[in-house]
């Protein structure tokens, strides 16, 4: 698999994501600072409700864009089979009896998800519980992932 060009998949998504992000904040701020919106009473929080959703868009555009930066600085180098999983790594993941999943490690951003070669990758971080499981490890290592209380086994067929 090509990892540069799902990495410029990942940023064009998330860049893409500022841009709807942003709008949202403006429209949110409009409807905030708008003459109808203004309270009648002590109850009415139409306003407020709006100022919130204004608040918390520019905030998801913030990190939205500083996680553009870091994968715009991340240095995607090879994994060969004997190298420990780590940022930037590509991994191919096969829960026991089922189709092989393409993670992507990212340094944020965990949960985008692109397609590339008709196959979809997401991104997951160090943090993530998968991730926590799967740094360090090695190609073709099998292991045993508690998440959310469901044991699964798992191989790693590759490392990229």
């Amino acid at each position: 698999m090509n990892k540069k060009a799902i990495l410029q998949k990942i940023i064009d998504d998330l860049t893409a994501r500022v841009t709807l992000h942003v709008e949202a904040a403006r429209t949110a701020h409009a409807e905030a600072t708008d003459e109808e919106n203004k309270a009648e009473d002590e109850y009415d929080t139409r306003g407020l409700e709006a100022s919130y959703l204004a608040a918390g868009q520019s905030r998801q555009t913030a990190e939205t864009e500083r996680a553009i930066v870091e994968f715009r600085a991340l240095e995607l180098r090879r994994f060969g089979p004997k190298d420990p999983i780590d940022v930037g790594a590509l991994v191919d993941l096969q829960p026991k009896g089922e189709a092989p999943v393409l993670y992507f490690i990212g340094p944020s951003a965990g949960g985008t998800e692109v397609v590339h070669d008709k196959r979809s990758v997401l991104v997951i971080t160090p943090q993530s519980p998968l991730g926590e499981q799967i740094v360090g490890r090695k190609q073709g290592d099998k292991l045993r992932i508690r998440i959310a209380g469901e044991t699964n086994e798992y191989k790693l067929l590759a490392v990229s």
